[in-house]
């Protein structure tokens, strides 16, 4: 299993919300480029890279933070946030990410989504499925759809999408381990997928947890900022 550090930006900061509130903010580094230097230097391979500003705009914002950390760095990275346009999603990919990650637009925009698939390549996309009691949530998690994220899931494989992180939104920011039963239920049904887990990690027994039940990935963030899980520790998964 890989892990997948997470640098949440605002007004090119390197932040974390908590439950995705602006309002519950709190800054951890000025320069996001020296946490991905510390994440690389200690064997991890990923970065997942979102863009709040962007996120809470409806256009990619902090695209020179990804420039920036493309250029210094090897490390592999998928970004996301504010992608909404087809001009999003050229931003995204000529600013050196791996992968666009998208999310609501998959759900509100299915024929936009898959032109998308199309045009660029399904392998050059990471979607995101916001999930609350198995059904899909959007809109920054105010929302919640009657779209069961198994139906969701099987929806998009079958366009192409290879990729897919699941975040259980009542989890997210708060520490308290990661929905296991979920990701089980979801790896049982869907083998072939490349299955990341993401929110709620708090501790190496989460982590060894997922990677028992067969996830491929696992995108960390406040447990590596407050300290929870060090990057010493997470070397035995590089």
């Amino acid at each position: 299993m890989q892990i997948i550090p997470a640098i949440d930006i605002i007004d090119g900061k390197c932040v974390r919300l908590t439950e995705g509130d602006y309002a519950q903010k709190k800054i951890y580094n000025e320069h996001p480029l020296e946490v991905a230097k510390e994440f690389e230097g200690a064997g991890l391979q990923r970065l997942h890279l979102v863009d709040l500003d962007g996120a809470k705009a409806g256009a990619v914002k902090n695209w020179k933070v990804l420039e920036t950390i493309t250029s210094k760095t090897s490390l592999i990275i998928d970004f996301g946030g504010g992608i909404k346009q087809e001009e999003d999603v050229k931003i995204v990919l000529n600013s050196g990410a791996a992968l666009a990650t998208v999310g609501s637009i998959a759900v509100k925009d299915e024929t936009k989504f898959v032109s998308w698939l199309q045009q660029f390549g399904a392998a050059k996309f990471l979607l995101g499925a916001d999930v609350k009691n198995e059904k899909i949530a959007v809109g920054g998690w105010l929302e919640t759809t009657d779209i069961w994220i198994y139906d969701f899931i099987e929806k998009y494989i079958n366009h192409g999408v290879q990729q897919i992180f699941c975040t259980d939104v009542s989890k997210d920011g708060r520490l308290e381990g990661p929905s296991t039963e979920l990701y089980k239920n979801i790896l049982q049904k869907f083998p072939q997928l490349h299955f990341i887990a993401s929110g709620g990690v708090s501790s190496m027994k989460d982590l060894d947890e997922l990677a028992e039940i067969g996830c491929n990935g696992a995108i960390v963030g406040k447990a590596i900022y407050e300290g929870r899980v060090t990057l010493n520790e997470l070397k035995k998964f590089s």
